[in-house]
């Protein structure tokens, strides 16, 4: 049986569900997380620095190089397992290490990422996550009380994750040491796989929440833009039916304010076209850890509800009012070409009646020069007619001047006979 051609892609398609597989995490341990991102909106960002700048954290370390144009990697660093995945825009280290220290949430055991090595990194630190994860104890007042001595109380979040596996918990701000900072209390006897997911959603779920508020300021700077052009649209859509200003200069006027609104159109539509796509996987995220409340504390999902969520109706929101206002003004400069055409039209019908008129007075004119030459023509004819009656004069005895008085008027009706049948046959 002869060999089955496969598609050229085929492995790299099924190679890439499992890219990025899990971390396999023993309890008690810490991670610590970090994303970079270019400033600017750079979806095709020079991925061979990012690469540049993991191998010189492995160099540091003595540790394996990735494959040439590999998007992840795994390995070790001194005592910490590495982890490194480059994504559309930004480029994410994880750094797990077993065992946690006396001190929660030291900032030394950010250490593991050199000083001077974070300094050269192409981007800019846009997440830092410290996460702590320990071994679920058996009184859960326990756990409650030592959240609220780690975490803001009037912002902490925490809840019972996957079927009761671990609680989570976390405030979603800054410390002074420039870290955002989770707990995971892990029940006894939950699979290390397991562990790794939960650590990797709640990297997840800050990464693309943050990559989803890029959004947020974007529309803020844009709203602004749009609301000194917004009152220079609505007045000129108000004069489309005064005389006061000429139908071009308003138009040309219209065509500004479009391509203006276009302008920012283009500007915006791939940072608000990821704040959508990042938004859902925030969603997604939170709704697989499959959250139950702990005494009446609000879940993860409660809090994106309450400060993430309006953050993206706004978003939706600035996009939604900037294709409104490019379809007004399309839609006026539409009625503003039909007002221009519907004037040109009259212009035309004016133009046509002054032609009219035109053609009239030169049919008149013409008639009055047909009536003259019908006198010129006749009086040339009369002398050649008398011309030769002359000398028939003297056998009809009669003179000269009877003979031209005869022959005028029959010429005369001869000739107007004769223009007339000529103009009759060109009509």
């Amino acid at each position: 049986m002869p060999p089955i051609d496969d598609h050229p892609l085929r492995y790299p398609l099924t190679n890439e569900l499992h890219a990025r597989p899990f971390p396999a995490l023993e309890v008690p341990c810490t991670a610590v997380f970090l994303a970079f991102k270019e400033p600017v909106d750079a979806a095709n960002r020079d991925r061979a620095r990012d690469r540049a700048h993991l191998i010189d954290l492995l160099d540091r370390n003595g540790s394996p190089h990735p494959q040439p144009e590999a998007t992840h990697f795994s390995g070790t660093i001194g005592r910490h397992e590495l982890k490194w995945e480059s994504h559309t825009e930004f480029v994410t280290y994880t750094a797990f290490s077993p065992g946690v220290g006396p001190r929660p949430f030291d900032p030394e055991e950010m250490r593991v990422f050199p000083e001077n090595w974070l300094a050269t990194a192409p981007g800019k630190r846009l997440v830092s996550l410290l996460i702590r994860v320990e071994v679920m104890p058996e009184d859960e007042d326990g756990v409650t009380s030592r959240l609220e001595d780690w975490f803001v109380p009037e912002s902490l979040a925490c809840s019972r994750v996957v079927d009761g596996a671990a609680i989570i918990a976390g405030d979603f701000r800054i410390d002074p040491a420039g870290q955002m900072r989770f707990a995971v209390f892990v029940r006894p006897g939950t699979g290390a796989r397991r562990v790794g997911r939960i650590v990797q959603r709640l990297c997840e779920i800050e990464t693309y929440r943050a990559m989803s508020m890029l959004g947020l300021m974007r529309a803020r700077q844009m709203s602004a833009h749009l609301n000194a052009i917004d009152p220079k649209l609505s007045a000129l859509v108000s004069s489309l039916d005064s005389a006061g200003q000429t139908p071009e200069a308003t138009l040309h006027e219209l065509l500004s304010i479009s391509a203006e609104l276009e302008s920012q159109a283009v500007q915006v539509s791939f940072r608000f076209g990821a704040t959508a796509a990042y938004e859902a996987i925030v969603n997604q995220r939170i709704e697989v850890l499959r959250e139950v409340r702990i005494q009446g504390r609000q879940t993860f999902g409660e809090f994106m509800m309450r400060r993430y969520d309006p953050a993206m109706r706004t978003v939706k929101s600035a996009e939604a009012r900037l294709r409104s206002m490019a379809e007004r003004a399309q839609r006026a400069a539409e009625l503003l070409r039909t007002r221009v055409d519907v004037e040109r039209s009259a212009q035309n019908q004016k133009l046509l009646e002054s032609m009219d008129r035109r053609a009239d007075l030169q049919l008149r004119l013409q008639r009055t020069v047909e009536g003259l030459s019908v006198v010129a023509i006749s009086y040339y004819a009369v002398n050649l007619a008398t011309y030769a009656v002359y000398p028939l004069t003297d056998r009809l005895h009669i003179s000269k001047g009877m003979a031209t008085a005869i022959a005028t008027p029959l010429v005369i009706l001869l000739v107007w006979a004769a223009i007339r049948r000529i103009r009759r046959q060109m009509d």
